[in-house]
């Protein structure tokens, strides 16, 4: 399974005491392939070390480079099916691209790619995500 994972859901992944850390565990444990690109990475970088801390974005950062079910991803199409934060086209381009199976996000602007029927891009919740990868785990 592929996934492009959404900057608030990482975010919110990283800490041991987060109860979302099963998913920077399942990334972490290659129990499931994620996508990014270069600005998917910066953003994850930009907004860890603004959340945690500059040296925990750094890390962070450096161990999913070194992961190999970690797919950097080169975008070709700017979709712009996101009209209402044009910063969020990075993810869905990303997924585009590499194929995923799902978008993880909980933010509600990615709900347009629900009514949009090419390409079809699925879009979960990070509860959503949790179900479907114990289902096929």
């Amino acid at each position: 399974m592929l996934a492009v994972i959404d900057t608030n859901v990482l975010l919110v992944s990283i800490s041991e005491k987060s109860k979302h850390h099963w998913l920077y565990e399942a990334i972490k444990e290659k129990r499931l392939d994620i996508a990014i690109t270069h600005d998917i990475l910066i953003e994850y970088e930009e907004k860890i070390g603004e959340h945690w801390h500059p040296e925990v974005a750094s890390n962070v950062i450096r161990s999913l480079l070194e992961l190999p079910n970690v797919k950097l991803t080169s975008t070709y199409f700017n979709l712009n099916l996101i009209s209402f934060d044009p910063d969020d086209n990075k993810f869905v381009d990303c997924a585009f691209a590499a194929n995923a199976d799902y978008i993880v996000t909980n933010d509600s602007d990615f709900n347009v790619l629900k009514t949009i029927n090419f390409p079809t891009i699925k879009v979960v919740n990070i509860e959503k995500f949790k179900e479907i990868l114990q289902l096929n785990g």
